[in-house]
């Protein structure tokens, strides 16, 4: 394995890098604090200890969407390996450990020169990923600790005249509203030429119960990934949240079809985030909206991706765990 190029970006839509300026860490925190329900940014749940959490939590017999998904790799091996040895260039948004990856790539990669993208705002997870292809000398790594959309820019501009595959697992989609992810499938687009593939990874609707367990579960890890938010605006913005003075709540709102997290406020109190300039008063009881995981129908996945200049190839599903792999080409 080679690495040939680094990118570091200072924000993206959805994901913040480790590294991050301050003042832009600050500035978005700032804004969506002062909305109404108050939030924080999704993208800043994954600094080293976040990443660290969330694979724990892909781990647990209650959040079946890693597993469900490592099956339909397995049960289609065959033929999406053929589609592996038909592209010069992969891209993965949103890398995490790699382990599905490489399990893809395994057996497809043979002696051949290939440019492997990886995109994540972790520098943790890009190089947890770079490292499982170190055994393959023809394989080139680009890392790119960018948000998804300037990481696909960056590929675009530097990719080569073969075919390209770009994959969207472990349904990160979820966490992008309607016209969020119409605008990423647009950017996706751009960076395809007619022929590339797009793989996209999408949770579906399931029993209200099973999504409960999965976002709010018995050992408490994702309670400690969301509380993990606050503890990084100490860290890194001087700021003064009390952790213990708030709660993790999992929703599950029908009729938006999403899951959403909060961290909800155990007592009226005051809090100061210096470099945000802000001082917060919150009241008992009041939420702060830390993020949304939308979840789909089979039909829906299709209808949201095609008008973006795309067009179904195959789409497998696991039927007990309600999760779907789509495969789709650029128009």
């Amino acid at each position: 394995m080679r690495v040939v190029r680094s990118s570091v970006s200072s924000r993206r839509s959805g994901t913040a890098p480790i590294g991050q300026p301050t003042r832009d860490f600050a500035r978005e925190v700032r804004e969506h604090l002062r909305r109404t329900p108050r939030q924080l940014p999704t993208s800043y749940l994954y600094d080293e200890l976040g990443s660290t959490l969330f694979e724990a939590i892909c781990r647990l017999p209650w959040y079946r969407i890693w597993r469900a998904e490592q099956a339909l790799l397995a049960r289609h091996a065959f033929p999406l390996r053929s589609l592996v040895r038909s592209c010069s260039s992969i891209a993965e948004l949103g890398c995490g450990s790699g382990e599905k990856l490489a399990a893809l790539m395994a057996g497809a990669i043979g002696g051949r020169a290939i440019d492997l993208h990886l995109v994540d705002v972790s520098a943790t997870a890009l190089a947890l990923t770079a490292s499982r292809f170190s055994g393959f000398p023809r394989v080139r790594v680009h890392r790119h600790q960018q948000v998804y959309t300037e990481g696909l820019s960056q590929i675009g501009l530097n990719r080569d005249a073969g075919r390209l595959l770009v994959l969207f697992l472990g349904s990160n989609v979820g966490n992008f509203h309607a016209s969020e992810a119409e605008a990423f499938f647009r950017t996706v687009r751009r960076t395809s030429r007619p022929g590339d593939l797009f793989l996209l990874g999408a949770d579906l609707v399931k029993p209200e119960k099973d999504l409960l367990l999965a976002y709010d579960d018995p050992l408490g890890l994702t309670a400690a990934f969301n509380k993990n938010l606050l503890v990084r605006v100490n860290r890194e913005l001087g700021a003064d949240f009390d952790v213990t003075g708030f709660a993790h709540r999992a929703v599950w709102r029908p009729d938006a079809s999403r899951m959403e997290m909060h961290l909800v406020s155990a007592r009226d109190q005051i809090v100061r985030i210096r470099a945000a300039r802000l001082v917060l008063r919150v009241t008992d009881g009041e939420p702060i909206w830390t993020e949304s995981s939308y979840k789909y129908k089979r039909r829906q996945i299709v209808t949201m991706v095609e008008p973006q200049g795309f067009a179904r190839r195959e789409q497998w599903m696991d039927e007990p765990a309600r999760y779907a792999l789509t495969l789709f080409e650029a128009r």
